[in-house]
């Protein structure tokens, strides 16, 4: 049986899934998933096997020099390990998350060489991440060469805004090099605007609202299911407060840390990025779930941000789009956390949100109440699926 492969690769971790392709349609959910954690340190493939049973073992890199050898035998021993578990499935190809398309690329591709090379001028647009999807994508053309391979760009669906949602105020020399809000996450909102007919019927062609809520977290504005405009811009640390990084501020705060104390871009990157959001309020966590859990005042406050940056951002979304028809909340909290849910529900009232909280709490589809006149509805997101789906139709065409 054919099958294909997503990959997610981080600096330090390889996402992937396994979709098997029975009589020429793409299964919804995954034979196999999991990551390889610690790649470059201490490597270990987390997943669930094919007979659904967790499993967490070490992987013996044999002392790589480098990033990309370490990146090679993790994916050798992913491979090595999917074969175990499904000597059945043939990987016919791969699809890969691509942070970054820039201005060039709108929709999916398959990867060759020269594509390769304009993805890498790319990576100062977002170097902590472009520089790892790209050398997934060059580790596995090495040890299976001859394997389509698919692009599949975050920036891409974003693509649709009007010019006057993706512009910044800056002299028309700095636009023109590309400096504009380019928005992500953009292929958790394309699934989610694929599953909007099936659970908003008319509503899904109106002015929708999507909040992608996580450890990276952010906001769309939908019109037919195309994206207006979004909370991500320039690079994915604007907007929305998240589990590390900041969301939008001001820039003078960094011009001030630059002349007071002498912050280089390297401290202030550590700044937006990895100190501050959920984990610097709270001094606590940046995990939503222990911040609920926790009694410290400390950890109200960042919960209380959280979901006043959700709802401000809520305003100027629906002005973006034009009214709000709905609310759709997906991710890691956005699907699993009906205390935020409920909490952007009451700070958001004035647009016309009223929430069930039975429904809410018990985790219903359609959580609003029967006279609300703003559907809201929590839609599970799932990027790898679209990567697939995008990868098999590229493979059909080719």
């Amino acid at each position: 049986m054919n099958a294909i492969l997503t990959l997610n690769a981080g600096s330090s971790s390889l996402k992937f899934a396994l979709f098997s392709v029975e009589g020429g349609v793409l299964e919804d959910s995954p034979t196999l998933s999991g990551q390889v954690e610690g790649i470059g340190a201490q490597p270990r493939l987390i997943a669930r096997g094919s007979d659904g049973q967790r499993i967490s073992q070490p992987i013996n890199d044999g002392g790589a020099a480098d990033q990309s050898s370490a990146h090679r035998a993790a994916l050798s021993q992913l491979f090595s390990w999917i074969s175990a578990q499904r000597a059945d499935l043939t990987i016919v190809a791969a699809g890969h998350r691509v942070v970054h398309g820039g201005e060039r690329y709108s929709a999916p591709l398959l990867v060759d060489s020269a594509i390769l090379e304009v993805l890498d001028t790319f990576v100062p647009l977002a170097p902590l991440h472009q520089p790892h999807n790209l050398r997934a994508i060059r580790t596995l053309a090495d040890m299976m060469p001859g394997l389509p391979q698919v692009a599949c760009f975050d920036t891409a669906f974003h693509r649709t805004q009007p010019a006057v949602a993706q512009a910044f105020a800056l002299p028309r020399a700095l636009s023109g090099e590309g400096i504009k809000r380019y928005g992500f996450h953009g292929l958790s909102y394309e699934f989610v605007a694929r599953r909007l007919p099936a659970v908003l019927d008319d509503r899904a062609h109106g002015a929708v609202i999507v909040a992608h809520l996580g450890n990276g977290a952010s906001m769309c504005a939908l019109r037919d299911g195309a994206s207006v405009a979004s909370t991500m811009g320039f690079t994915a640390v604007d907007g929305l407060m998240m589990g590390t990084r900041t969301g939008s501020i001001d820039p003078g705060v960094l011009l001030y840390l630059m002349e007071s104390k002498g912050w280089d871009a390297a401290r202030l990157t550590r700044l937006l990025y990895k100190e501050s959001g959920l984990l610097g309020v709270s001094g606590i966590s940046q995990d939503m779930r222990d911040l609920i859990a926790s009694e410290a005042p400390e950890a109200e406050e960042a919960i209380a941000l959280f979901c006043y940056r959700i709802a401000r951002e809520l305003g100027s979304l629906a002005a973006a789009a034009g009214g709000c028809d709905a609310l759709v909340f997906t991710g890691g909290i956005g699907e699993h956390a009906p205390e935020i849910r409920a909490r952007v529900g009451a700070l958001s009232a004035w647009l016309g949100i009223s929430l069930d909280l039975q429904a809410n709490a018990r985790g219903a589809q359609r959580i609003e109440t029967a006279g609300s006149p703003v559907a809201v509805a929590v839609i599970p997101t799932n990027e790898e699926w679209i990567i697939a789906d995008h990868t098999q139709h590229l493979l059909r065409a080719a």
